[in-house]
């Protein structure tokens, strides 16, 4: 099962991606979290001390390493970051994707990659990002595994098709104008694209905290995390151990993953969209960048969910 943490910068959603991935794998279950945000922090919130290999620098291994041999795709030079798994195409399970480091708490992470020197002034934080929104289309996982990302902050996920292939999205938000006005964002843009999301409030001190968080978010307020001295003593790089967390907050971690996991698992509308999201790339700029059309690349015959 897949979840997006999303959220306004500063909202926790960092800090939350590591509380949950850590509380996951405690339970025995297998955890990749992957740091897609542009402020790379969740190696740091997790403990490590340096990070993994960036995604965004092994682009052209990935695309080569995923085409395998799906004759749809010439080369992987043409191949886009939306480009579809075809037959012929290398699946992966969660034990297969690359480029992860084991961390102290029973989980691997994955991480983008920051902006190199190269890129400054050339360059948009999309072109990191695409190396997880391909091993994401060329995943193939279960109720059992679990992949945790940790978004950009904001809307800005909405730049590519990565919003879609997530099983749940979670808006972390702090009970502000400003906490609650990502969520109205996210609810207008996710919309028309079936992505089930949920809000988690942060830093709540009062019930008014709370009522605010209804007010301004209605039902989909799942759950919320008090504000914690265990969590500050984690970001603040003190001793902590889940068994630090209030038992309200252990609680809300909870119950995010019992609301993933009761989650249906869609397969149809994941292969959709991913179709979808490539036709828009390769119209908008693919097509002319390869020379190819590249709807080709689309295989009406590839059944999505299976390796």
């Amino acid at each position: 099962m897949r979840v997006a943490f999303v959220g306004k910068g500063g909202s926790g959603k960092t800090t939350f991606s590591a509380l949950f991935s850590r509380f996951v794998a405690r339970q025995g279950r297998p955890v990749v979290a992957i740091d897609a945000d542009i402020n790379q922090h969740l190696a740091l919130v997790l403990g490590l001390d340096r990070q993994p290999e960036p995604l965004g620098a092994h682009l052209n291994e990935i695309k080569e390493f995923l085409r395998g041999d799906n004759p749809r795709i010439l080369s992987a030079e043409e191949m886009l970051k939306t480009t579809p798994p075809g037959r012929g195409s290398r699946l992966l399970g969660l034990d297969g994707l690359p480029y992860t480091m084991e961390t102290p708490h029973g989980l691997r992470l994955m991480a983008t990659g920051p902006f190199s020197e190269d890129d400054l002034g050339v360059a948009c934080y999309h072109s990191k990002i695409g190396a997880a929104e391909l091993l994401l289309n060329h995943l193939v996982d279960g109720h059992d595994e679990y992949v945790v990302v940790d978004m950009t902050a904001g809307a800005d996920a909405f730049a590519s098709g990565l919003f879609t292939r997530f099983d749940l999205t979670v808006l972390v938000a702090e009970p502000t104008r400003q906490g609650v006005s990502v969520f109205q964002q996210y609810r207008e843009h996710a919309a028309d694209f079936g992505v089930s999301l949920a809000v988690v409030g942060n830093k709540v001190h009062t019930a008014h905290d709370v009522e605010f968080l209804r007010e301004h978010v209605g039902d989909a307020l799942l759950t919320w995390m008090e504000h914690s001295a265990a969590v500050r003593a984690l970001e603040q790089g003190r001793p902590f151990e889940l068994d630090d967390l209030e038992p309200a907050n252990s609680e809300a971690l909870a119950m995010v993953l019992k609301h993933l996991d009761s989650q249906e698992k869609d397969w149809a509308r994941f292969g959709r969209q991913a179709a979808e999201f490539h036709l828009k790339n390769a119209r908008a700029w693919g097509d002319a960048r390869t020379g190819r059309d590249l709807a080709d690349q689309i295989d009406p015959g590839f059944v999505y969910g299976r390796i």
